[in-house]
């Protein structure tokens, strides 16, 4: 397994294939580890998701020419795998510690 640089989840969102697309919505995507600038618009500052149905990945626009090479966007199994290991931790029984 590969691993690479990935933009930062601060929301999270659902991900369901309907035969024809993957389809990826509700997530809310920051910066990556090395924080660069080639995500931020030129002029404005915002960032702006890049989603593509076909092949099921959700990154960050690139601003800069010839695209990003700092990060690579999140794939719908990854996604998918986030909500599940979600689910798994909140059915988790963790009582607290007691005290002194």
């Amino acid at each position: 397994m590969t691993r690479a640089q990935k933009p930062s989840v601060f929301q999270v969102g659902r991900v369901w294939d309907d035969g024809n697309a993957v389809v990826v919505s509700g997530w809310g995507l920051g910066l990556c580890i090395s924080a660069c600038a080639c995500h931020r618009h030129p002029s404005a500052g915002h960032l702006a998701i890049a989603e593509d149905q076909a092949q099921g990945l959700i990154g960050l626009v690139s601003h800069r020419e010839g695209g990003c090479d700092c990060c690579e966007p999140w794939t719908a199994d990854e996604l998918s795998a986030v909500v599940r290991d979600l689910q798994v931790v909140a059915g988790l029984d963790a009582p607290e510690p007691l005290a002194g």
